[in-house]
């Protein structure tokens, strides 16, 4: 009979299988009208392009556009890509309050430009965000040196109410709050998907056979273009295992000097000893054997001393 009631007591104890996981929807919005697009996930399956949604940020509940709708997804991991979660619909009020908000932000722009002008500052207003709950406005600026900007902070304070930041910026932060078309005739990379700046070298450029010319590879900021670092990596990697520029090889009994490195093809410009340029395709320089270099002999060398020869 205990034997029995312990097996009913165990049957009870096991745990419940688990649910099947939510299907998650991935939808692309953005904040404000022509500004950068971000990823966000929900359970919501029937939101569509142009509606107003409540997403989860930083600083709370915002409003955002719905951009357009990815393929849903069950994996966990894949939900972790998505850098907001969209909670709900807006309201009919928070629908009107977010059409009034760039309105807001315009006005606040063109009051700030006359302040700065009134105070003789030297610097320049690039952008004003309101925050929804009207609780804090940033206003971006760039400027040469540091700028003593309380004066019209205070002035700010008094016109708009709110907690007044002033937040100074680099020109591709600049760049970036403004946008643009680039050199390749498409949005800038900075306003459209990135979210961060990389460190960008010179050596990215030489790394990749690119002109050193600077109107060549800056961007409107007149920075190093940030696409540099797109393919650094991919170039450096299959530069690893070729011959380098001015070594010798010998392939099929015949020596060669390297003259150039063509990564992406895998190919190699060369130099026989009778000054022929040809081009070497990766069957022909993987075995390839190297030469080396003749030693140097100190014959025919005079001593700067004596003026005679060692």
């Amino acid at each position: 009979m205990a034997d029995q009631q312990q097996h009913n007591e165990s049957i009870q104890l096991e745990p419940e299988t688990k649910k099947e996981a939510a299907v998650q929807y991935f939808y692309r919005f953005r904040f404000r009208a022509k500004g950068q697009e971000f990823t966000a996930s929900s359970i919501l399956d029937d939101l569509k392009k142009g509606e107003v949604v409540m997403v989860r940020g930083e600083f709370g509940l915002e409003p955002a556009e719905i951009v357009c709708m990815a393929p849903a997804c069950r994996d966990s991991e894949v939900a972790r890509l998505a850098s907001y979660e969209i909670s709900r619909r807006a309201a009919h009020e928070e629908c009107n309050r977010y059409e009034n908000i760039p309105i807001e932000e315009a006005a606040a722009f063109v009051s700030c430009k006359e302040l700065i002008l009134r105070h003789a500052l030297q610097m320049r207003l690039v952008r004003v965000e309101r925050f929804f709950n009207g609780s804090k406005m940033i206003f971006y600026f760039t400027a040469d040196k540091r700028v003593d900007f309380r004066a019209l902070v205070k002035d700010l304070v008094q016109e708009f109410r709110t907690r007044v930041e002033m937040r100074q910026v680099g020109v591709r932060h600049e760049t970036k709050m403004i946008g643009g078309l680039g050199t390749c005739g498409r949005e800038l990379c900075c306003s459209g998907h990135m979210k961060k700046f990389d460190s960008v070298s010179i050596k990215m450029a030489k790394e990749q056979d690119l002109p050193l010319n600077p109107s060549k590879i800056s961007g409107v900021c007149n920075r190093l273009l940030c696409c540099l670092t797109y393919e650094f990596e991919t170039y450096r990697r299959e530069r690893k295992g070729m011959p380098r520029p001015g070594k010798k090889i010998m392939v099929d009994g015949h020596c060669y000097r390297v003259r150039r490195q063509n990564p992406l093809q895998s190919t190699l410009q060369v130099v026989d000893e009778e000054g022929e340029v040809r081009l070497l395709e990766a069957e022909q320089w993987t075995n390839a054997e190297s030469v080396k270099p003749e030693k140097k002999t100190n014959r025919g060398k005079k001593d700067k001393k004596t003026g005679e020869e060692e």
